[in-house]
C-alpha cells in the first residue's frame, strides 16, 4: 500500500568517522499525519548505501550524491 500525500525534498546526514555527508532525498507527507515526512523504502536503502560508502571512506562516490565534509585529521 503506497502512501498518499505531498512529495517533498528533505534534507538528510550520513555520519561516518572520516566524514560526514548531506544529502537531499525525496519524502513524502502523508494526507493522513502531516506532522512529519516519511521515507520510502527505496529512499532507505539508498541512504543505507551512503552510509556503508562513508563507513569505507569511498569520498568520490559520496561526493557524487551529495556534499561531503571530510574529518581533517592534526
Amino acid at each position: 500500500m503506497a502512501l498518499r500525500g505531498k512529495r517533498t525534498k528533505i534534507e538528510r546526514w550520513i555520519h561516518a568517522a572520516s566524514c560526514v555527508v548531506r544529502v537531499e532525498v525525496e519524502a513524502i507527507v502523508p494526507d493522513a499525519d502531516p506532522s512529519e515526512p516519511c521515507l520510502e523504502p527505496q529512499t532507505i536503502r539508498y541512504l543505507d548505501e551512503l552510509q556503508s560508502k562513508a563507513d569505507r571512506g569511498l569520498i568520490d562516490e559520496l561526493a557524487q550524491a551529495g556534499d561531503v565534509y571530510v574529518r581533517q585529521t592534526a
